[in-house]
């Protein structure tokens, strides 16, 4: 008997530690708010929360299609993938999926796309959704495939975004993984149709005679490896493996920026130094996601080393800092960088009601 009351003391005293100063409401394009601002001064949380970090992805995603009424690669379109991972502590906002089906199928069909790079990141990301929550090919993600298909280029790639903001806007490499990682991940053996027989094989093209032209990039292939067969072999795995948990700083992290140092197609836009040595959200929980996707278990001493790290660097907002590694103004990136936190953690163990 006194055992059982123990128990449920720890149980009330976990709730309450967890329900503090967190809103329970649900975050709506009505009622979202505009985010804290991005900055590196954000002092830390004293405890992990992985409710307080579904809260920021809501938040991050609604205000941003709210204000901007667009897709973007580092807010909204990361939320289709990431947010899936904390479902079981709240259900994701149905009005993200739907403002990218509405997308497909009245924006693309009334005007066309606003770029290329919209359609694949947009199928891709529905793709994802699509695995990660019903299981099942919607019928709105095989349009955004099939628009996908038919703006390929002869070389396997798409018209992409060249803005010199890395790793997502700088080249059509990084738009060629984007479209694999999708097509592989999609439900229903969609990489195994006859729509996408040709398609894939002029990605495997592409990506044959476009060696990566940064250890991030690397790194994109190495995901897409895991989920799309062909693209790389157990050795060419196990080599980019190695490189990126090479990287890995004393307190457990990676810094984002070290994936493109040497990257003679990137230079930063202001006169700042790169931060090689300091670990972020980005790259910490891009390389650990990545990582377990190849296999590394869960366990690894590297990788808990790296939990541990993103448990104890969770800022009062509940995403993760990352500074950009091209100007020293937004870091936007930090959005991505709190996707890939999320994804990370759920890679690496069950959520349970002790670590929400």
């Amino acid at each position: 008997m006194f055992r059982i009351k123990i128990f449920a003391l720890l149980i009330t005293t976990c709730f309450t530690t967890v329900v503090i100063g967190e809103d329970d409401s649900p975050i709506t394009l009505k009622t979202v708010e505009k985010p804290v601002e991005i900055s590196p001064d954000e002092p830390l949380r004293k405890e992990y929360s992985a409710k307080l970090a579904a809260r920021s992805l809501d938040t991050s995603a609604l205000s941003w299609q709210k204000r901007r009424k667009c897709g973007t690669c580092h807010t909204n379109v990361a939320y289709l993938m990431a947010r899936p991972s904390l479902k079981k502590l709240s259900p994701p906002s149905k009005e993200v999926r739907h403002f990218f089906e509405k997308m497909v199928e009245k924006r693309w069909v009334d005007i066309g796309p606003r770029w290329d790079a919209e359609v694949v990141v947009t199928a891709s990301h529905l793709a994802a959704n699509d695995k990660l929550t019903t299981g099942k090919l919607s019928p709105i993600t095989k349009k955004a495939f099939q628009r996908m298909w038919e703006i390929q280029q002869e070389d396997g790639s798409w018209d992409w975004l060249l803005c010199g903001w890395p790793p997502m806007e700088s080249d059509p490499h990084y738009g060629v993984t984007i479209a694999a990682i999708g097509v592989g991940m999609a439900p229903d053996r969609y990489a195994k149709s006859e729509e996408a027989k040709n398609g894939i094989a002029a990605i495997k093209k592409y990506l044959k005679n476009n060696p990566p032209p940064s250890l991030h990039h690397q790194a994109m292939v190495l995901w897409a490896s895991t989920q799309l067969d062909g693209l790389m072999t157990k050795e060419e795995q196990e080599k980019a493996l190695n490189e990126l948990l090479a990287l890995q700083l004393p307190d457990g992290g990676w810094a984002t920026a070290h994936f493109f140092k040497g990257w003679k197609g990137h230079k930063r836009k202001d006169d700042l130094k790169q931060e090689l040595n300091k670990s972020d959200g980005y790259g910490t929980g891009f390389v650990v996601y990545v990582a377990r996707q190849a296999g590394i278990p869960a366990k690894d001493k590297r990788l808990q080393k790296a939990i541990q790290w993103l448990k104890t660097n969770q800022r009062e907002s509940g995403r993760w800092f990352t500074p950009s590694p091209t100007k020293d103004s937004k870091h936007l990136i930090t959005n991505f960088g709190t996707a890939f936190a999320v994804m990370a953690i759920e890679a690496c163990e069950k959520r349970s009601f002790f670590n929400l």
